[in-house]
């Protein structure tokens, strides 16, 4: 679905009884600045926690809770609301929610609009740790994502019950950001197979200091985010970041330049996409030190050697089996070394970036990238969120996959 951007379209947000249901007043918010038109469902539980007063005065329109409503301002059924909406937006979604959801059961206005509903479907669940560990949770879960249902978080943190782990709603801005990607994209990604790495790595000097480089890992984590979302299936190679990782991919966790090559060549063959986002150290100590190197040792010199050049090693393993993207982080002659770098390392596409503006690129939220195809053709993208950006740049993957992998 594309959504014109004089009207991003029309969303309908389910609320239920959670202590979560106060960030729901915010996510409203978020959206009807962004644009869009909400509407609310309220569960008989969720009052308990917001009141319908505030959804109203938020969205401008009623809130709806009743299944057979005694007032003017809810005589709009079940079929009529999911027949408005552009997307079906659950948070929180307690576990009995889920549970509804995944098992049929309409017994209340929200869950009969689930079960009436063709748009797509993202929900953010919010509970209590050992709730949304427990087996029958997880198997929903799994159930209503085998149907179509995207989800984002729960993510780990202090809980309301005064308990930590992993069942703490994501933040409004983040089920927001989530939101306007299911809006934008279909799932033209479904049944194909990714590989992302992401982020930095670190290369140790001794236990305590290591050689890096700006990296955040954004823009490798958005791509991951926008391709699951897109129904893609996903593993994310990071190296050490501070960002919370999507719900829905798996992630793999490495340090330094050798854990991630190893970890690549191993996940290649499982993989029809490769794009190799992340920002690999080209050097590392020739020797690491076992202890705390002590500065009364005065002036101290490096001895560095070569790190794996782990995207040239999968151009040469893949051998026309895989869509191959890389990215080309440059500070001067952008083209012609990204360019090179196309060619010498077998890539289907390249994304080059000039990293010495630092407002984009590294540790920015946003940036401004060249598309470089193997024919010498070259599109220039300015700058735009990473989110945006990585969507766009699946558009030209998808066709590349579509014909080279004849899918």
């Amino acid at each position: 679905m594309i959504v014109n951007s004089t009207h991003p379209g029309n969303i309908l947000l389910g609320v239920t009884g959670g202590i979560a249901a106060y960030k729901s007043a915010e996510i409203l918010r978020l959206l009807v600045k962004r644009g869009f038109d909400v509407k609310v469902v309220l569960t008989e539980n969720g009052a308990r926690f917001i009141g319908a007063e505030t959804l109203a005065a938020l969205s401008g329109h009623p809130v709806y809770s009743m299944m057979f409503a005694p007032s003017r301002n809810e005589n709009i059924g079940h079929i009529s609301l999911s027949d408005w909406a552009d997307l079906f937006l659950v948070a929180p979604a307690t576990a009995n929610i889920i549970g509804k959801f995944a098992s049929g059961i309409a017994d209340d206005l929200l869950s009969t609009v689930f079960l009436s509903c063709e748009c797509p479907i993202l929900i953010a669940p919010a509970m209590n740790v050992r709730m949304f560990s427990h087996p029958v949770v997880q198997e929903n879960i799994k159930k209503l994502r085998e149907l179509g249902a995207s989800f984002i978080g729960p993510e780990s943190g202090e809980l309301a019950c005064g308990t930590s782990g992993k069942g703490r709603m994501s933040a409004p801005d983040a089920i927001v950001e989530a939101t306007i990607a299911a809006m934008r994209c279909s799932r033209d990604l479904e049944g194909i197979s990714f590989l992302i790495s992401a982020g930095p790595t670190r290369e140790m000097i001794d236990p305590i200091r290591f050689l890096s480089n700006r990296s955040s890992g954004r823009m490798g984590f958005a791509m991951a985010r926008a391709a699951a979302a897109r129904g893609a299936r996903v593993t994310l190679l990071s190296g050490p970041t501070a960002i919370e990782p999507p719900s829905n991919v798996r992630l793999v966790r490495v340090v330094s330049a050798e854990e991630m090559r190893d970890e690549a060549l191993s996940l290649l063959p499982d993989h029809q996409v490769i794009i190799m986002a992340a920002a690999v150290a080209d050097y590392r100590p020739k020797q690491a030190l076992s202890h705390k190197m002590k500065k009364d040792r005065g002036d101290v010199s490096l001895s560095l050697i070569r790190t794996p050049d782990i995207l040239q090693e999968i151009g040469a393993s893949a051998s026309g089996k895989n869509v191959l993207v890389g990215f080309a982080a440059e500070t001067n002659d952008l083209l012609e070394n990204a360019s090179r770098k196309l060619l010498k390392k077998r890539l289907d596409l390249i994304v080059a970036n000039d990293v010495s503006d630092v407002g984009i690129g590294f540790e920015a939220e946003e940036n401004a990238v060249t598309l470089v195809w193997p024919s010498g053709r070259t599109r220039k993208v300015g700058r735009m969120a990473k989110d945006a950006l990585s969507d766009l740049i699946l558009n030209d993957v998808l066709q590349i996959a579509r014909d080279k992998l004849c899918l």
